[in-house]
């Protein structure tokens, strides 16, 4: 079977349900077709019965007037229309000998009883037979009634058989069917399931288990590319992290080696230095410590970004989150005589406490950074029915209106700094949207008249 495909496999489990629906169908309309044979036949032959019982009872009435008749006449047409009517009696009575032998036997005894009295001269034993003829017929009616009740009796008990049988083959092809449908299903949905959960690791950075697909062709062949697609993947994870370790040993020593030249200068070791000379020194030791500053950072981000994919969630309150982040940057807000205020409903989400309280961090930070000595920075919590949100909203110089597109871009800074700070790398917000999205939520920088409003979402189930 692992030379079937996802296709033909489903095609061949819609086959034999198909099949299965199917020939219950035929079976049923088979039975149909014999019950309905069988009613007409029943239904021709009661009224075969009905007929001849009719015309019985007729010529019994002709042969009783013409047996009186020639009692009293003696007319021998008298006696050829009573044997007539006795004749296509009997003709009529043949049909029922089958199913009324015995009765049809006394019909004709009784019948010749009569005809061997009509010359006897005394009139009683004509009467007698008479009245036996017509009690033998009365006898044949209700017998032949019987035996139309009778067919009408088993006609209803096929048709309740038939109902029975019917149902328990239309139940037991449902259950058939519901079987076949989830042996099927189950065969189909188990390799989709692995699939889903290989792609589900791939997206987590999770190379170290191979993907194994078993089923139908064409999923082997996706879980063979899946494999191989893992396989590229954790050599470029691999490539990136060996990168990154040299271009921090390659960068490091040499700027170290830069670092200690800067330093001798600085400290007249070899001699003084003229004015020109000592402004040169000092712009190499301002240009070191920015470039160190910016490998760091660099390293820095590449390591978030990656961190940022691997999370440990579970249910938490917002509030708390942003409550301890506050706790832990007490100190500069003292320092800065900065209020930090928070609001709104406390919220829950499914999400990793660790990468939120990196996020509210670096929101606060550049808010504590940014604002003014003595200001307030404010977080406000809110909810609809799909997404919660926290603002974070600051007193500083806000966001240059040409920074708005670029303020998320790794290592860009804004043009409006903070006066005598020292800048930053660049990578603060361009970790946060790293952290959210992975949670599924977004982070924006609202229109505000001053200061800075960014506005972090995330979903119910983060």
């Amino acid at each position: 079977m692992s030379r079937v495909s996802f296709r033909q496999l489903l095609l061949v489990a819609f086959l034999l349900i198909a099949l299965l629906l199917g020939s219950t169908a035929w079976r049923g309309v088979r039975m149909l077709e014999a019950f309905a044979a069988e009613s007409r036949a029943a239904a021709a032959h009661a009224v075969e019965v009905t007929a001849a019982t009719q015309l019985v009872g007729e010529r019994t009435v002709d042969m009783a007037r013409s047996a009186r008749q020639f009692r009293v006449l003696r007319d021998e047409a008298l006696r050829g229309r009573f044997m007539q009517a006795r004749d296509e009696a009997l003709a009529s009575l043949q049909p029922l000998r089958p199913a009324l032998g015995g009765h049809v036997a006394d019909w004709e005894s009784a019948a010749s009883a009569v005809a061997g009295l009509l010359d006897d001269t005394a009139a009683q034993p004509l009467q007698e037979g008479l009245q036996r003829l017509g009690d033998v017929n009365e006898q044949l009616a209700t017998a032949a009634q019987q035996v139309v009740e009778h067919q009408n009796r088993e006609l209803l008990d096929t048709l309740d058989g038939n109902r029975a049988r019917l149902g328990l083959q239309v139940f037991a092809a449902l259950a058939g069917s519901v079987v076949l449908a989830l042996v099927f299903g189950l065969w189909l949905v188990r390799p989709l399931g692995r699939l889903e959960r290989s792609i589900d690791d791939l997206g987590a950075n999770r190379f170290d288990t191979p993907v194994d697909i078993r089923g139908p062709a064409d999923l082997r062949r996706v879980g063979r590319r899946l494999d191989w697609l893992r396989s590229r993947l954790a050599e470029l994870e691999a490539d990136r992290q060996r990168v990154l370790r040299h271009v921090s040993h390659e960068l490091k020593t040499p700027l170290a080696s830069l670092h200690e030249g800067i330093a001798l200068l600085e400290d007249r070791v070899l001699g003084p230095l003229q004015d020109g000379q000592a402004e040169v020194v000092k712009i190499l030791t301002e240009n070191s410590v920015l470039l160190q500053t910016r490998i760091e950072a660099l390293l820095g981000y590449n390591a978030a970004a990656f961190d940022a994919r691997r999370l440990d969630c579970k249910k938490l309150s917002l509030r708390e989150v942003i409550e301890a982040v506050m706790r832990e940057q007490a100190l500069p807000c003292q320092s800065r005589r900065i209020e930090v205020q928070l609001s709104g409903p406390d919220t829950f989400v499914v999400a990793d406490a660790g990468k939120l309280a990196i996020v509210f961090g670096n929101l606060l930070s550049n808010a504590i950074r940014f604002s003014p000595n003595g200001g307030l920075v404010r977080f406000v919590l809110g909810r609809n029915e799909r997404n919660v949100w926290v603002d974070c909203i600051d007193q500083g110089p806000g966001v240059a209106r040409q920074d708005r597109g670029r303020i998320f871009d790794p290592f860009y800074q804004g043009s409006r700094q903070p006066e005598g700070a020292r800048g930053g790398s660049g990578i603060g917000l361009s970790i946060v949207r790293e952290m959210v999205q992975a949670h599924g939520g977004s982070i924006a920088l609202l229109p505000d008249d001053g200061g800075a409003h960014f506005r972090v979402e995330l979903p119910h189930e983060a």
